[in-house]
């Protein structure tokens, strides 16, 4: 069963390769880095390149499967094509050697791959614009192409090895590192991080860990870097909202309050804080921060109405009364 899974996908990149001659070809050079936590199991991938939107091309993942990420002159094919053929058992190696067997401009690819178990597969074609190159470790590989310096990837994988972290810290390690080394020879544009669990629940709507993108910025790794930080915030908020519709509403506060300490400037995440510790009975806490949500924005004052109506708040008239007051 496995052999025609891979006979039926083989054919299907024969076909799409060969379709690929007849279209331009994508040059999304770039520096990028896969990897599987040891600890957690989590499979990621992250990249930054001088080209627009790059991670809608390069990054691919599945939770409990792999990741991958196919740049130089690219061929998206190889993303949800390895993926398949390491969900259909195949290692990360069998997987990489199998597509690159039936791709006529495999000179100009350059492809990673890492499994579910850390196996770790990487190709760098010989035509790929210098500076190109690749550095595997210990369930990880780094690769760059167009770069300014032959140092990049080896600079990736040394700030991979030795950063402190979870997974999204090390990868971003790595960029920042290629970074530092001079990166890409163009300059900067996007960059992207994917991270799945390293199982799957049979939930794929839910089964990503980080799915962030910066499509067009002049320092992308560091508007990645603060969106990283929102996304961490927003974390806590929707355990938050876990534990209030759980009916644990002290630990929903707990989530809230952590939300606000990473992410201060966030009225958002201040608002619906403000309205878990009302609706526990917490009312005095909660007026500060409605006045200071109030305080910038009204709206959120015909908002705070609406909200018994769906349970948020209780149907209590004197009680909206009193939040509303701080907002005149």
């Amino acid at each position: 069963m496995k052999k025609y899974i891979l006979l039926i996908l083989t054919i299907i990149l024969a076909v799409a390769a060969l379709s690929a001659q007849q279209r331009p070809l994508r040059p999304a050079h770039t520096f990028s880095i896969v990897a599987r936590d040891s600890v957690t199991g989590e499979l990621g991938v992250a990249v930054q390149s001088h080209w627009f939107s790059v991670g809608s091309s390069v990054t691919w993942a599945e939770a409990g499967v792999g990741a991958v990420a196919t740049q130089s002159f690219i061929e998206p094919s190889y993303g949800p094509l390895g993926l398949a053929l390491m969900k259909a058992g195949k290692t990360a190696e069998e997987a990489l050697s199998a597509l690159l067997s039936v791709d006529p401009g495999k000179e100009v690819r350059q492809v990673a791959m890492v499994d579910a178990r850390g196996n770790v597969a990487v190709y760098t074609g010989k035509k790929c614009i210098i500076e190109a190159g690749d550095q595997k470790g210990k369930q990880f590989s780094c690769q760059a192409n167009l770069m300014e310096k032959n140092t990049v990837w080896d600079a990736m994988a040394r700030a991979y090895e030795t950063s402190k972290g979870d997974l999204t810290d090390k990868l971003m390690a790595a960029l920042e590192a290629a970074q530092a080394e001079g990166g890409d020879i163009r300059g900067r544009q996007s960059a992207a991080i994917l991270i799945v669990p390293g199982k799957s629940a049979g939930a794929p709507w839910r089964e990503k860990v980080i799915d962030l993108r910066v499509e067009d910025n002049t320092e992308p790794l560091k508007e990645l870097k603060r969106l990283i930080k929102v996304h961490r915030a927003y974390q806590h908020m929707n355990k938050g909202d876990e534990y209030f519709s759980g009916g644990n509403t002290k630990m929903a506060v707990k989530e809230y309050s952590t939300a606000m300490s990473i992410y201060p400037e966030n009225v958002e995440i201040i608002y619906w804080a403000a309205v878990t510790m009302a609706g526990a009975g917490e009312v005095n806490e909660a007026l500060p921060l409605f006045k200071q949500v109030f305080g910038k924005n009204k709206k959120w004052m015909e908002l705070t109405k609406r909200l018994p109506h769906s349970d948020l708040l209780p149907d209590d008239p004197d009680l909206i009364k009193k939040i509303l007051s701080v907002g005149r």
